[in-house]
């Protein structure tokens, strides 16, 4: 989220992202998170960024979840971790990995328990926002019981794809919706979002 976060914040919907990475498109920089219903949970994603420069993007807008889009290692989530157990409100930690046409799981073990969610996105050359799918077969392999968020090129084209998986015993908890809804980078088309919600009837 960039420019019109108030409206989709009234769709109701349980996550909002805000991307602090000035090489992205949607780098939210200086802006400021305005008023937002208390059930709505602010996700801010980082890219392999300092401790406290994370600290103080967490702390100015009182994030509840932080999406780790980079390499980050489980020694980095754990300094993070470190770094803000003074925080009251339970802060979850979502760790991004890309796939494509395959991928080895044996690569999530070192972060199980350290993390409240895997979020599976297109593995592209962009830290997300590549538009396009990967093969979803790929992780009938999964056999963590770690929460998934499923990512990468979801749009109103995959609903039946979507529906699908969702019906299957994937601990999917969300589905983070991205570039298939944008009218340019950071600007969400409400339509097109309000149609997905229908169909998908969350």
């Amino acid at each position: 989220m960039k420019y019109n976060t108030q409206e989709v914040a009234a769709l109701q919907l349980d996550y909002l992202g805000f991307i602090f990475y000035e090489k992205s498109k949607r780098d939210f920089g200086n802006l400021e998170i305005p008023e937002l219903p208390e059930a709505i949970d602010r996700v801010g994603v980082f890219v392999d960024a300092d401790i406290a420069f994370a600290k103080a993007k967490i702390t100015q807008h009182n994030l509840n979840v932080i999406q780790l889009h980079g390499s980050e290692s489980p020694e980095y989530i754990k300094e993070l971790q470190a770094c803000l157990v003074e925080r009251s409100r339970d802060l979850k930690i979502w760790k991004v990995f890309g796939i494509k046409d395959s991928f080895d799981f044996e690569q999530l073990t070192p972060y199980e328990g350290l993390v409240d969610a895997f979020l599976f996105d297109t593995k592209g050359k962009e830290k997300g926002g590549n538009g396009y799918t990967f093969d979803w077969g790929v992780l009938k392999n999964y056999t963590s019981q770690t929460p998934i968020i499923l990512s990468g090129g979801i749009g109103l084209e995959e609903v039946g794809k979507v529906k699908e998986i969702l019906a299957t015993d994937l601990p999917i908890i969300a589905l983070d919706v991205n570039s298939k809804f944008e009218d340019k980078p950071g600007l969400k088309n409400i339509e097109k979002l309000t149609e997905f919600k229908k169909v998908l009837q969350l």
